[in-house]
Formats: C-alpha cells, structure tokens, sequence
C-alpha cells in the first residue's frame, strides 16, 4: 500500500560534526520511519555507524554493494559517502527505511546507498539491518566512522503514515492558549503569560506586540490617542520601520518566558486633577525570552505632555511623543484655536500618529499587517494588523480621531473614548469635553506573543 511522508524533522551541518541524533520521535500516528541523508565525510568514505534509543542498540547487518568494476558483501554495518579526497562538493546519498519502530518485537531496515569513495570510485549498495530491541524507537543517533560529517550535509528524518490515515501530527513544544498548524508551520499563540518549552532544538519565529496605552481623558481643550504597544517580528515586517529580527534559537526542554503585556488605562481625572491625572497610561510591556516589546505610550490632554513607548502618546498640548525604534512611530500633534481644539492621534506601529487639524482630531497611526501570523491563528484586528494607535478627542466637536487598523480605539466627541482591542496591542482612543459633559479616555488593548516554527 502506497504511504503519506510526512516531514519530522531536517538537520544541516553548519560546522563539521562527528554526529547527529534525531530525538522525541513520536510514537503514534506512523508506522515506519525514513531517514534521508546527503552527507560528506572529511576522511575516508564511510557513513558509520546508527544506534537506537533508549537502549543504545547498533543493528547487526548483511550488505552488498559495488563500485563498477566488480561486488562484494559483508556484514560491515558502514555505508559509503563521498570521502576527503572526492569531487570537490560531491555528496552521498543514502535512504534508511525502518519498519514498526515502536512495535514490541525485533526491528527491521532497509538502506539504499550511493557515494563516492576515497578507495576505489564510486560505491552503490544496499543493506538490510536487524535492530534486536523490543522497545520503541525514541532516538536515532548517526555517527561519521572515524570522521566528521562535512558543512551543508543534511539529514531529514519522515514518519510513514498509510494513505487514508491522518498522522497524528504533534508540535515540538509546549504552551500557550492555542496551538495550531496549517501543515507547514506549529502556531503557538499567547494571549496570557505563561511558558513556551520546545521538546527539541528549534529555531523559531515570532510576533511579540505590548500593550498599548491609554488615551487621555476628563479635561478641558484637545487630548491626545494612546500610542500602540511595541511590535517585533521575524516575519514580514517589524514595527517603526525598522528590519526584521532575527528568529531564536531554542533549546530542548528549556522553559522561555512569555509575558503579556497588560494595556494602559484610560485617564479618568478628576477634572480639577493634575496633568498626570488627564494622561493615558503606558501599557505594559510584553517578552519572549530575549525579546521585550515595549509598552505604548500615553496620550495627554492640553495641561500635559504624551509619553513616549512602543509608539508615542498622541499630543494635547504641541507635539506627540516618540516611538521606540525598530518596534513603532511617533504620535500625532494636538491643534488649538479656530472655535475647536483637537489632539493627536496615538503612533501605530506601521504609521506615525495622525495630527489634529481643526476640526478632526488626529486619527490612529496603522500597526503593521502580518498575514502569516494572524490568517492562520484568527488573530490581529482590521485583516492582520496588530498595533495600531488610538485616535485623538476634541472639544466642543462632533469629530472624532479614528483607531488605527490593527486594534486601535477611536477617540470620542459625545462618549467615553474607545478602548483598543485585546491582544492586538491597540492604542486607546481619547476621551473628550463636549459642553458641560467631560469624558474618560479609552484603556489600551492587550498584547500578544505567537511563536512559529516547521512542522
């Protein structure tokens, strides 16, 4: 019966090893295991050696192989590969078929073989190898015999799954409030703290958006949007324009702490408060082990100046405040005079924040649209946008400062200002004064931390 290959695990020799071992095989959802290898010795020809975990076995053997001008057979458990004095880039290529590895009885393999030797020429061959264990197969461990594996060999490790079966695909790692795969990529979203413990070395790719901050609010005259929380990514684009980060590199069974960032509060005065009583909240930061985002900053009614984060506070007194380079943008400039008086949009992490300009206060800057992350996990705000800034309050106007896409709050003219949306990391809009009525800003939205890495 014809089989699904599906793709358990590649290694690349990036600096000359002596071995490689393929851990925490799964132990359902396949029947057989798979290993192809296009490998380079740095002395002689030999593939060497393969021992099987937990019980350290080493197959006995029977091959048969030969070289052109003439065959041979032994029981020599080494197969060939291009050796150190081969053509120059020449690889190997060898197909290891092992059946029933978590069967309770005795293991069979099939290996197909073709190198180049440092002897005589190029060797072909096949093998069959008795692996005299009854336990499960966990790990295979793959040695170079009396040498190292060369710079670019590869070793891809498949589970063999019959056609009209569903592999029980699991992921490499633990945590998170949902865990999900499209077929290519695990998605490990994180919506509350907690901890991401990879069950092997991965190198991953991530999302990390603080929280937004809160805009401001109870006061007289123009108040600013709350800027959005800082927003780092590996794919796609990382927020204040700057270049992409660099993916983790993650290790077997260590706990990485993931934090998410709370998002600011709203001002709520009182009215005859001080400036700090008017102003938006920073949102809190959010992290994944080496990377922090960092939180929004505060949007400012016109007695105050806006705080700077992920991305800038929009103004209400002159200017907003400055982002953090490389996770967002500035906020917008608050506007006075001319019967109205309008502030700034919060800075988004794709956009600087809006300025107001009488009569609209300044809308919300953009976040940053990361399909790959939000079309296959459902989250981001506005088609995959996280981190967008909240949208700047008035006096006396009917005009508002609309959110920014990716979960920014629109400021407000007859109402409390409007809170950024959870966990896309969303500046809070601004509250207002409308006669004799005077509002609270809106809270800043939540952070997120999505972790990706291949199936």
């Amino acid at each position: 019966m014809s089989a699904n290959y599906v793709l358990l695990e590649k290694v690349t020799i990036g600096v000359e090893a002596a071995s490689i071992t393929f851990t925490n095989i799964p132990q359902t959802g396949y029947t057989d295991l798979v290993v192809k290898v296009s490998s380079r010795s740095n002395n002689g020809a030999v593939f060497g050696s393969v021992r099987f975990l937990p019980n350290n076995v080493t197959p006995t053997a029977f091959r048969m192989f030969g070289d052109g001008s003439g065959t041979g057979a032994n029981t020599n458990i080494n197969t060939e590969a291009a050796g150190s004095n081969s053509t120059a880039n020449t690889f190997g290529s060898i197909e290891y078929y092992l059946t029933n590895y978590t069967s309770s009885s005795h293991k069979l393999a099939n290996i197909d073989w073709t190198g180049e030797s440092n002897e005589s020429g190029v060797y072909t061959g096949f093998a069959t190898h008795l692996i005299a264990t009854t336990s499960a197969i966990t790990s295979i461990v793959i040695t170079a015999a009396g040498s190292n594996f060369m710079q670019n060999s590869t070793f891809s490790l498949y589970g063999v799954a019959k056609v009209g079966t569903t592999p029980a695909i699991t992921p490499y790692a633990s945590g998170g409030d949902t865990v999900l795969t499209d077929g290519t990529y695990w998605y490990h979203t994180f919506i509350s703290s907690g901890t991401f413990t990879p069950t092997k070395a991965l190198t991953a790719n991530y999302l990390v958006v603080a929280g937004g901050g809160g805009g401001a609010g109870q006061y007289y005259y123009q108040q600013g949007g709350g800027g959005a929380g800082g927003l780092r990514s590996t794919v796609t684009a990382t927020g204040g324009g700057g270049s992409l980060e660099s993916p983790l590199s993650l290790t077997n069974g260590t706990r990485y702490t993931v934090t998410i960032g709370a998002g600011g509060s709203g001002a709520s005065g009182p009215l005859g408060g001080v400036a700090s009583t008017h102003r938006g909240s920073v949102g809190n930061n959010s992290v994944f082990s080496t990377i922090t985002s960092v939180g929004g900053g505060g949007g400012a009614a016109s007695d105050g100046t806006a705080t700077s984060g992920g991305s800038g506070g929009g103004a209400g007194d002159t200017n907003g405040a400055a982002g953090t380079s490389g996770q967002g943008y500035a906020g917008g400039n608050a506007a006075g005079g001319g019967g109205w008086s309008v502030g700034g949009g919060g800075g988004g992490a794709g956009a600087v924040g809006g300025n107001g300009s009488n009569p609209n206060p300044g809308s919300g800057g953009a976040g940053v649209q990361i399909t790959a992350f939000a079309t296959p996990t459902s989250t981001g705000a506005n088609s995959g946008y996280y981190a967008g800034g909240g949208g700047g309050g008035s006096y006396d106007s009917l005009s508002v400062g609309s959110g920014g896409a990716g979960g920014g709050g629109a400021g407000s003219s007859t109402s409390v200002g409007i809170s950024g949306i959870s966990n896309t990391g969303g500046g809070g809009g601004a509250g207002s004064k409308y006669f004799s009525t005077f509002y609270n800003g809106g809270n800043g939205g939540s952070g997120i931390v999505i972790v990706r890495y291949p199936v």
